[in-house]
């Protein structure tokens, strides 16, 4: 679902004139929840050159991974200070799991109340990746998922909210001797995943959670017979791009994200071990 704004739209006018030495496209806020070990190192990659990032950390100290999320989401607002009057063009909310658990209309109608107040576009990744699959005209997806059994039944219902026939589910929980449950989860292991789902009559394969090694996994199906890849973080990264840079259609501009335009030879270029595995 992206965020509609014309081109004279006062954050634009705003910044027009403004170049940041290290983000002359355009600086990035991003809100991450605590743990997350994954989503700075994969947005690193997947920024097009010109563009910078900031991230902002969503805590909390509710005492299970549900009730931390209904917490990142019920203090988004507060979260967006540490930004404080940095010149953003958007900021992103890497939290999927946050929205499943809230529903599509208080995620949309918070969306747009941040989204007006602040005077910038404010996008989640479960939305992104709404975005990504209306543009791919996909209705049939299979989740890789690494979430519990109660976020997963939350994930599943919150897709089906937007009409999309889930007809496929590959779960990989960890087991509790990691530092988190979904945060361990290597990529190699969410590729396996991403195979099992190859030959499934489906419109595309959405890879869930910020927190999933995600690049490396997805750098490795392009070319084949399968239904395309995109993952939470990927769909967020081109999200925010494309509400930024709005010259190109958006279906297009998808395509080459999916494509592996860019961030796969970045990824290459880094992080060799993990592409030739």
């Amino acid at each position: 679902m992206p965020i509609s704004l014309q081109r004279d739209t006062p954050w634009k006018e705003a910044i027009a004139e403004m170049t940041l030495e290290y983000a002359p496209h355009g600086l990035i806020g991003m809100l991450t929840p605590q743990a997350n070990t994954t989503v700075e190192p994969e947005f690193s990659l997947l920024w097009p050159p010109g563009f910078a990032m900031m991230n902002a950390r969503l805590t909390s100290d509710k005492p299970t991974i549900a009730a931390r999320l209904v917490d990142y989401f019920a203090n988004y607002d507060a979260a967006l200070t540490q930004f404080a009057n940095a010149p953003l063009r958007a900021v992103g909310a890497a939290c999927t799991g946050a929205s499943y658990l809230v529903g599509r209309d208080r995620e949309q109608k918070l969306v747009a109340e941040l989204t007006s107040r602040q005077g910038y576009p404010f996008l989640t990744a479960a939305l992104a990746v709404i975005d990504a699959l209306t543009q791919l005209h996909a209705r049939r997806i299979g989740l890789v998922s690494p979430y519990p059994a109660d976020l997963d039944a939350a994930s599943v219902a919150y897709w089906r909210s937007y009409d999309l026939d889930v007809t496929d589910v590959v779960n990989m929980t960890t087991g509790t001797d990691t530092f988190h449950p979904i945060y361990s989860i290597a990529g190699a292991k969410a590729m396996r995943a991403v195979q099992t789902l190859k030959d499934k009559p489906l419109d595309a394969i959405v890879m869930l959670g910020t927190g999933m090694p995600t690049l490396a996994p997805i750098a490795a199906t392009l070319g084949w017979r399968g239904p395309p890849v995109m993952s939470c973080n990927l769909c967020l990264a081109w999200d925010i791009v494309a509400t930024i840079d709005d010259r190109q259609p958006r279906g297009a501009t998808l395509r080459a994200w999916l494509g592996g335009d860019g961030w796969c030879d970045r990824l290459k270029l880094r992080h060799p071990e993990l592409v030739a595995r």
